[in-house]
């Protein structure tokens, strides 16, 4: 049997179950204890998922001598505290994103983390997926010429307002803290730099927070993106990356499937004004659709990753640099947002 890190989770909300879930299907991963601030939901947590450690408090967690590594699934206002919290007790950390509500705070996470000689990465699942992989190979590769444009999208609608910490401020909910965050990240990956003009706008909802949001960026090489992201608003959710020569379309990017998962790499034709003008180009090859399957679901994959990375001292999907980039981006998008409604 391979050698396995020992989760514990803090939280029992529907992400914590999802990491759970996949927990079942690791190989170098297994789910060793759950905390929340009710004994009777860590309880109904651990029966659910199997787990035999299950407390009523998160610093119980900290404490087991049985957990080696902590995933933290709590509200984005909780994220600074308890991963701090988490690296003192001598346990690595894979935090959700958002990783923090500040660029000051995320490098104090960090800072902490170098002290400690844990390790904490920031939990964008979808950088775990090889479909991602294929799609970086295939850009470095040349397949769509130089890239010039990124558009993303992350939508949904969803009903459920009260005791939602998406509609929470003091939370620090938020669709663009919550889902925006993915683009952003996505964006900056493709873009290969850190973006020289950010712009970002929002709508507010009843509650206080951004329900929808939309953004801009611009790099230094010349790359222009665009993302739309809400709560409250259904959408394709789809990534684009456009190049001189093609561009590719990934119509999962965020929760790739375990079979099956899906990007195209395509072609447009060459505009009639050119062959008008006599400039003359060959017909574009036909789209080419690549499938890429996995052997188990998205948060084993991240949870193997993590494991194996912490095991073999190799470096993680997301970086301490990317995770401050990111940071300092939705920061700046968030407060535009804010200064808007003031």
């Amino acid at each position: 049997m391979s050698q396995r890190l020992r989760f514990g989770i803090l939280g029992t909300g529907n992400i914590a179950r999802q990491f759970a879930q996949g927990l079942t299907t690791c190989q170098h991963s297994q789910l060793a204890a759950v905390g929340s601030r009710q004994a009777d939901s860590a309880e109904a947590f651990a029966r659910e998922h199997g787990c035999f450690r299950a407390y009523g408090t998160y610093e119980q967690v900290l404490d087991d001598p049985n957990v080696d590594a902590v995933y933290i699934s709590l509200p984005n206002s909780m994220h600074c505290q308890w991963t701090i919290a988490a690296l003192e007790s001598g346990k690595h950390v894979l935090c959700e994103k958002p990783f923090a509500l500040s660029e000051i705070d995320a490098q104090r996470m960090f800072d902490v983390a170098h002290r400690t000689k844990r390790r904490v990465m920031e939990a964008f699942m979808y950088r775990c997926h090889p479909l991602i992989h294929a799609v970086q190979e295939a850009v470095h590769q040349g397949k769509i010429g130089r890239v010039k444009m990124i558009r993303t999208s992350f939508c949904y609608r969803t009903r459920k307002i009260d005791g939602n910490v998406r509609f929470d401020p003091e939370l620090g909910g938020g669709i663009l803290l919550d889902v925006g965050c993915y683009c952003v990240n996505f964006t900056r990956l493709f873009a290969g730099q850190e973006p020289d003009l950010i712009v970002a706008s929002g709508h507010q909802h009843a509650s206080g927070v951004d329900d929808s949001a939309a953004g801009m960026m611009r790099f230094p090489n010349g790359v222009l993106s665009t993302f739309t992201c809400s709560m409250t608003t259904q959408a394709d959710n789809t990534a684009y990356i456009l190049g001189e020569e093609g561009y590719i379309e990934i119509p999962v990017p965020w929760k790739p499937p375990v079979k099956k998962a899906v990007f195209n790499i395509a072609y447009g034709a060459p505009p009639k004004m050119d062959k008008i003008q006599g400039v003359t180009r060959p017909e574009p090859p036909a789209q080419r659709t690549f499938e890429i399957d996995t052997p188990c679901d998205l948060y084993a994959l991240e949870a193997d990753h993590f494991a194996q990375a912490i095991f073999n001292h190799h470096p993680f999907a997301v970086t301490q640099d990317d995770t401050l980039g990111n940071t300092r981006v939705l920061m700046d998008m968030y407060q535009q947002i804010q200064r808007q409604w003031a």
